[in-house]
């Protein structure tokens, strides 16, 4: 049985996610992240962006951004021999786990005829929101989707119900006085 470890991004994973672009991408004719950009997600983004291994080979990695309460998911990228497999589900899973209790929606992109991509997106709960021209260059097209807040609450339930994903601890203040002095030791309290 294979070994499957996941991480979060570091610098050192740039030259295998550069690879794994070149593999996934570039060997259907596709344009390639930029180096600037995977360099970024390795050095300052790498809390919500995750590389897959099998037996130690890298085989996947998730990219994403979170802002303003938001999830980017810019890139879901497995090398074919691992496709449909289990690095598909534990980068998710680590990406929803990573971003359920800091956001209230997600964004994707993908090709129209990426349907195994659609079909994801949708399991997750999100909803096709628009076709935009020109995304990555002039005679490029994606559907953006996105899962919304309504969506996003109950794929966050169904992560802590099948127990991947913790319940928030919800945190009890304390009272901290205010104001004392020696006749009255806790005049006034503030919670």
């Amino acid at each position: 049985m294979s070994d499957y470890t996941l991480k979060n991004l570091d610098p050192n994973d740039f030259q295998d996610l550069m690879r794994l672009e070149q593999e996934v991408f570039g060997a259907d004719g596709e344009s390639t992240l930029g180096p600037y950009y995977v360099r970024l997600c390795c050095d300052f983004f790498a809390q919500h962006c995750f590389l897959c291994l099998c037996d130690g080979r890298p085989v996947g990695y998730l990219l994403s951004f979170v802002r303003n309460g938001e999830a980017y998911c810019t890139t879901l990228a497995v090398i074919p021999e691992f496709q449909g497999g289990r690095c598909v589900a534990l980068l998710l899973r680590a990406f929803v786990t990573s971003i359920a209790h800091l956001v209230d929606s997600c964004w994707f992109t993908v090709k129209a005829d990426n349907k195994a991509a659609r079909s994801l997106h949708a399991s997750l709960g999100a909803t096709e929101v628009e076709l935009r021209k020109g995304f990555y260059g002039p005679d490029d097209e994606r559907i953006v989707s996105r899962i919304d807040a309504a969506a996003f609450s109950k794929l966050r339930a169904r992560y802590e119900r099948l127990g991947l994903l913790e319940t928030p601890v919800k945190i009890a203040y304390a009272c901290v006085p205010t104001h004392t002095s020696v006749d009255a030791p806790v005049a006034e309290a503030s919670c």
